[in-house]
C-alpha cells in the first residue's frame, strides 16, 4: 500500500489546486474523485441553463498569471460546459491528472493514532494511506434526492439537476414536470419549457430572482480586466464576499423612497448578486429588507400578465436568506401558454403514480420527472463518508446536533484532517473561487510547516472550536440569515439539525483570523512532534 504525504478527496476547483500546490512544495499527493474527469460540481451539474452567478472572470484561479493571461472567457456569467473547459485547461497545463485517481470514491476514512496517518477505503475495497488528508468534497456535491410514495412506479424518466446526464436530454414534444424553483430550478425552468410540449412547475417556496443580465463579454472589456488582474483581485479580497462590486454605505431608510427605487432600478439593471449590496443594511434590518423586497415583488408583478399568477410567484420571505438566484427569462417563462404553475406549499405532493404526480388528489400527466431539489449542502458530502477519528469517535456522532469546526477548516478530535470551504467557513456566502484558494494556501502552508518545524500531527482544540462555534452562531443570531427555511441552515434535508452553517462575518474578517493562528504557531490547535 503506497503511503503518501497528502490524500486529496476531490478533484473539482479545491482539489485541482491542492495537488498542484503541494507538489509545489515538495509533498507526495494523490487525489481522488467518483467522476471520470475533473471538475467537481461542473462535471456533474450538465442540467439546462447551468451557469456561474459570480462574473467568469473573476470565477476564476487567481495563483497564476499567466494562466490569467490565456484563457479568455465569452460571456458575462460563464455556463457549465466553459465552466469545465477551464477546469479541464488547468488539469492539463498543471498535468493533474497523472496524480488524480478517477473513477474511485471513499466509503470510509480512519485515523491510525499509532502511525499518525489516515486509511481510506474506495468503493472498491482498495486501501489508501496518507499522513494528512484533505476533504475537497465541495459544498454542493451531494445531491438531495426526495423520494415520494409510488415514485418507483413512474413509467418514465427521473432526473436530479445535480446529475444530469453526460448525454443530455431531449424533452422535444414531452409533457414534463419540474420540482423545485431553486437555484437550479430557476435555470433549467426557462430552458425546458423552450423543448417542451408541456411544462408543469411545483413550487413549495416563491423563490427572489434578480435577472442575470447575462451577455457576450467585448474585447475591450476583457482587455481591461487582464491589464488590472491583481488590482481588482485585491479589491475583492476587501468585501465581505470577495466579490468585485462595492456594498452601498447607506441605509435603506436614510434615503428617499425615489433614492430608494433609483438605486434598486440601477442594481436591476445591472443584474446579479451586487442587487443586494444596494444599501449596507439589507441583511440586518428587517423594515431595510421589506424595502428591496417590496421591489422585487412589483418588477414580479410587472412581468406577469396573470396577476394571480404573479402572486403565486411573488415570495413573502426575507430576501437575501437565501442566496440571490440569477435568472434569464425566469419569470417570463410562466406568460408561455406551454407552462403552468402548481403551489404544492399548503397542498403537497401526494404520490408520484405511474403516469405522472398528484396533488391534493389532482394528477398531473407527465413523460418525465424532473427533481431540481438542490444538495444536502455543505455537510452532505462528509456525512456520506465513515469518517473515524481519535479513539474510534464517528463524525457523524461529533456532528449530531450540527456541524462543529474551527474555522471551517479542522475538527477536535480528527488530527491531520482538513476540509476546504466547511462549515464554519465563509464558503457559500462568498466567491468560491477565491474563498477556496484561500483555503488551499493556508493548509498547504499548515502540512508544509509541520513537516519542516518536525511535527508529526495537528487538531483542533476542543475548547477553541466550542468558541468559533458560539462565534459564527452569534454572528447569524444578529442578521435576518435565521428567518427563513434555507439550505444554509439545511432545512430543505429531513432530520438535519437546524443550524447556520457558514460563518457571516466577511472574509476579511476571517483573512485576518486565519493569519493570525498561522502566524502565532497555529494557535488554537495541538502539534505533536
Amino acid at each position: 500500500m503506497q503511503t503518501l504525504d497528502v490524500l486529496v478527496v476531490g478533484a473539482g476547483v479545491a482539489g485541482l489546486y491542492l495537488v498542484h500546490r503541494l507538489r509545489q512544495l515538495g509533498l507526495t499527493v494523490k487525489a481522488v474523485d467518483r467522476a471520470s474527469d475533473v471538475g467537481g460540481t461542473w462535471y456533474w451539474n450538465r442540467y439546462p441553463g447551468a451557469r456561474c452567478d459570480v462574473d467568469s472572470m473573476f470565477y476564476s484561479y487567481g495563483f497564476d498569471e499567466d494562466l490569467e493571461q490565456e484563457w479568455t472567457w465569452t460571456e458575462r456569467y460563464a455556463a457549465q460546459p466553459e465552466i469545465l473547459a477551464y477546469l479541464s485547461h488547468v488539469a492539463y497545463r498543471f498535468d493533474l491528472r497523472k496524480d488524480i485517481l478517477f473513477n474511485t470514491s471513499i466509503s470510509a476514512a480512519s485515523y491510525d493514532e499509532e502511525n499518525r496517518s489516515w486509511h481510506l477505503t474506495t468503493g472498491d475495497g482498495e486501501m489508501l494511506q496518507a499522513s494528512f488528508c484533505v476533504m475537497a468534497t465541495g459544498c454542493l456535491s451531494a445531491t438531495n434526492k426526495p423520494v415520494f410514495p409510488g415514485q418507483n412506479t413512474f413509467q418514465g424518466p427521473i432526473y436530479h439537476t445535480g446529475d444530469w446526464p453526460h448525454e443530455g436530454v431531449d424533452f422535444l414534444g414531452q409533457r414534463v414536470g419540474v420540482i423545485g424553483t431553486g437555484s437550479s430550478g430557476v435555470q433549467a425552468i426557462p430552458e425546458i419549457a423552450l423543448e417542451a410540449e408541456h411544462l408543469t412547475v411545483f413550487q413549495r417556496t416563491a423563490n427572489y430572482v434578480v435577472p442575470a443580465q447575462n451577455k457576450p463579454l467585448e474585447e475591450d472589456e476583457i482587455a481591461d480586466v487582464k491589464s488590472k488582474y491583481q488590482e481588482l483581485r485585491a479589491f475583492a479580497r476587501t468585501t465581505p464576499g470577495g466579490f468585485n462590486f462595492a456594498p452601498g454605505d447607506k441605509s435603506a431608510l436614510e434615503v428617499t423612497e425615489q433614492e430608494r427605487a433609483t438605486e434598486y432600478e440601477k442594481r436591476w439593471q445591472i443584474g446579479g448578486i451586487p442587487f443586494m449590496g444596494a444599501f449596507n443594511d439589507l441583511a440586518l434590518n428587517e423594515e431595510a429588507n421589506q424595502t428591496a423586497q417590496d421591489f422585487v415583488r412589483e418588477k414580479i408583478r410587472d412581468i406577469l400578465t396573470d396577476p394571480p399568477l404573479a402572486e403565486m410567484l411573488c415570495p413573502d420571505t426575507v430576501i437575501g436568506c437565501k442566496r440571490l438566484s440569477l435568472g434569464t427569462g425566469y419569470f417570463e417563462t410562466f406568460n408561455r401558454a406551454n407552462v403552468s404553475l402548481v403551489d404544492v406549499s399548503s397542498a403537497s405532493i401526494d404520490r408520484i403514480t405511474k403516469d405522472g404526480l398528484e396533488v391534493d388528489g389532482k394528477e398531473y400527466a407527465l413523460d418525465s420527472l424532473v427533481f431540481a431539489t438542490g444538495f444536502d449542502a455543505m455537510t452532505g458530502a462528509l456525512s456520506r463518508i465513515d469518517i473515524s477519528g481519535r479513539n474510534g469517535i464517528k463524525l457523524k456522532d461529533e456532528w449530531a446536533a450540527g456541524p462543529r469546526t474551527f474555522l471551517g477548516l479542522a475538527m477536535a478530535g480528527f488530527p491531520n484532517l482538513f476540509i476546504v470551504t466547511g462549515p464554519g467557513s465563509p464558503s457559500v456566502l462568498s466567491n468560491m473561487l477565491p474563498t477556496i484558494e484561500q483555503h488551499v494556501e493556508w493548509i498547504s502552508d499548515c502540512i508544509a510547516h509541520l513537516r519542516d518545524k518536525g511535527f508529526s500531527s495537528i487538531e483542533a482544540e476542543r475548547s477553541v472550536q466550542n468558541d468559533w462555534v458560539d462565534h459564527v452562531n452569534d454572528l447569524a443570531a444578529k442578521t435576518l440569515r435565521y428567518t427563513c427555511n434555507s439550505w444554509y441552515l439545511g432545512a430543505n434535508v429531513p432530520g438535519k439539525p437546524r443550524v447556520f452553517m457558514p460563518y457571516i462575518g466577511g472574509m476579511p474578517a476571517y483573512r485576518d483570523k486565519c493569519d493570525q493562528v498561522a502566524a502565532n504557531g497555529y494557535k488554537g490547535f495541538d502539534l505533536s512532534p
